[in-house]
């Protein structure tokens, strides 16, 4: 009826039935072109993930922690919001009693919706239940996480694939959607054996299910993998955050160029930095917020481009073939909201933000910016060669200059 009333085309659009082919328009520049709040369910809430339907384009997964101004309401919530409809209320409504950190959608069954929680348990929507309360929910027992779930990915193709999840309390879990009682398989994410990673975020390599970076409370992100003789985080360690890293992601854009070895993080010590699975030092480190970055993420279809966040409501587009030291494009939201999470569409025309106010900001992106030319590959191998170059240079710098004093000392 609320579609009935507000649109003028088609408002028989069947979300539990067939896929639809509609896509989001690209504005002309990167603009906010609208915001998504509810006053009873997203308001003075914090947006804790974001994820866009792979089945229906137009449809938005926002996660949100608890309200302390509503204690009777639930703890946590996810909502589906519309982007084909002007109406200003979700489309789906789903919530626990634990605050969620953590939502996306099943890639392999649009209808359900899976949540990691503060309470350390994995629950799973599915909207054709009628329900707004999980259908299905790990125990709480020490089977599964016993600390907040803040990352959630499905990994695997459609007739083998599994929901791995991470949580501060040091383990990564790979559930089976079919049956939610206990993990299928588990691994304790140690450096070196002894100290235990407080995972944050986690990103697969794109191509496979089996190699994976994690970022973690202590400002270092650990390279691992699932099987095989260094199976957990017995791998390389990325140690050059002064902070807690709050964003990771692996380069995914298939191209002429192999570039799945490439990786960036975000942290709270105001700086997103590049890196290669090659090589223990940072490629890059971009310094141009004044706040601490919440996101990080790679454009779907541009090899170079890629979006950050931070807590004065900037939203950053850089391109590393034009410029690697400023962004290429920056906008902010209104009232300078901090915020946390960022996401691409799946045409990288369109970046979705969320704030601390509960809002979610839906930013149309440049198609000079967003879409790629041919050449751009081979660009971004050339610029990371100079960065290489320079680093090389101001590290012989360094070395000449320590050996020239040495004497003196």
């Amino acid at each position: 009826m609320e579609r009935a009333i507000a649109e003028d085309n088609d408002i028989f659009t069947n979300y539990v039935g067939d896929a639809c082919q509609a896509t989001p328009d690209a504005g002309e520049h990167l603009r906010i072109s609208r915001q998504f709040a509810d006053e009873r369910w997203s308001r003075h809430r914090n947006v804790t993930s974001l994820d866009w339907s792979p089945e229906f384009p137009e449809l938005l997964l926002a996660s949100y922690d608890g309200n302390a101004d509503a204690p009777h309401e639930p703890d946590g919530v996810a909502l589906i919001w519309n982007l084909k409809y002007k109406k200003s209320s979700p489309d789906y409504i789903f919530h626990c009693q634990s605050p969620v950190m953590a939502a996306c959608f099943s890639p392999f069954h649009p209808n359900l919706v899976i949540g990691g929680t503060y309470s350390g348990q994995v629950v799973l929507w599915d909207n054709r239940s009628g329900r707004r309360t999980p259908a299905q929910r790990t125990p709480l027992s020490a089977v599964g996480h016993t600390h907040p779930v803040y990352c959630i990915h499905v990994v695997g193709t459609a007739n083998a694939h599994n929901l791995a999840t991470i949580s501060t309390d040091g383990r990564m879990c790979f559930w089976s959607l079919d049956m939610l009682s206990a993990p299928q398989d588990s691994l304790e994410l140690q450096h070196h054996q002894s100290r235990s990673v407080a995972a944050t975020c986690f990103s697969f390599v794109a191509g496979g299910s089996n190699n994976f970076v994690i970022g973690s409370e202590d400002g270092a992100a650990y390279a691992g993998a699932r099987h095989g003789a260094k199976a957990g985080t017995s791998g390389d360690v990325f140690e050059a955050h002064h902070g807690p890293v709050t964003g990771i992601d692996c380069h995914s854009v298939s191209g002429p160029v192999d570039l799945t070895s490439y990786f960036l993080t975000s942290s709270m010590d105001w700086t997103v930095k590049l890196w290669s699975l090659r090589d223990s030092r940072p490629l890059l480190s971009l310094e141009d917020n004044s706040d601490y970055i919440c996101d990080v993420r790679w454009s779907p279809i541009h090899p170079a481009v890629f979006a950050a966040v931070d807590c004065t409501g900037r939203l950053d587009v850089w391109n590393l073939n034009s410029d690697t030291e400023v962004p290429a494009a920056t906008t902010v939201v209104d009232g300078a909201t901090a915020i946390n999470k960022c996401r691409w569409n799946a045409t990288g025309t369109v970046i979705a933000c969320g704030d601390t106010t509960g809002r979610v900001h839906i930013c149309d992106v440049d198609a000079l910016l967003a879409v790629p030319r041919a050449d751009d590959w081979t660009r971004l191998v050339s610029t990371i060669a100079d960065v290489r170059a320079d680093r090389a240079d101001i590290e012989d710098t360094g070395r000449t200059v320590h050996f020239g004093q040495s004497p003196m000392r």
